[in-house]
C-alpha cells in the first residue's frame, strides 16, 4: 500500500516499490510527472489512481495482509522502470562519478524485477 497525500493507495508490491524509485530519481531534478497507477478498491474491484510525483513527494509503502489478489500490471511496471532509468541517466551525466555505484546496483535490481 502506498501512502499519498493521505490516501491509502492498494497497489502491487511491485508497482510501489516502482513508484518509490521514480521519485527517488526524480528527487534531483526540478521535474514533476503525472504517474496513473492501478489500485485495488474497498469493493476488491481495480481503478487507476493518479499521482503527481516530484522532487518534493512524500510517499510511504507499508506492507499490508489483502484478501484480493496482488495487483500486477506489467506495462506499469515497464513504464516505470523505463521512465526511472531516463531520470538516473539525466542525473547521472549531470553528477560526479563517485554515484555510478548507485546507478549500477539500480539497474541491477531493475534487471533483476
Amino acid at each position: 500500500m502506498l501512502i499519498y497525500a493521505g490516501a491509502e493507495l492498494l497497489t502491487g508490491d511491485d508497482i510501489a516499490i516502482g513508484v518509490l524509485r521514480y521519485c527517488g530519481a526524480l528527487a534531483g531534478s526540478v521535474v514533476a510527472e503525472v504517474v496513473e497507477i492501478p489500485v485495488r478498491v474497498a469493493d476488491g474491484s481495480l481503478a487507476r489512481a493518479t499521482l503527481l510525483v516530484g522532487p518534493a513527494s512524500q510517499i510511504v509503502a507499508i506492507d499490508v495482509n489483502s484478501e484480493f489478489e496482488e495487483v500486477i500490471d506489467l506495462a506499469v511496471m515497464r513504464r516505470l522502470q523505463e521512465r526511472t532509468a531516463a531520470q538516473r541517466i539525466v542525473a547521472h551525466s549531470t553528477q560526479p562519478d563517485s554515484d555510478a555505484h548507485e546507478v549500477a546496483d539500480a539497474e541491477a535490481w531493475e534487471a533483476d524485477h
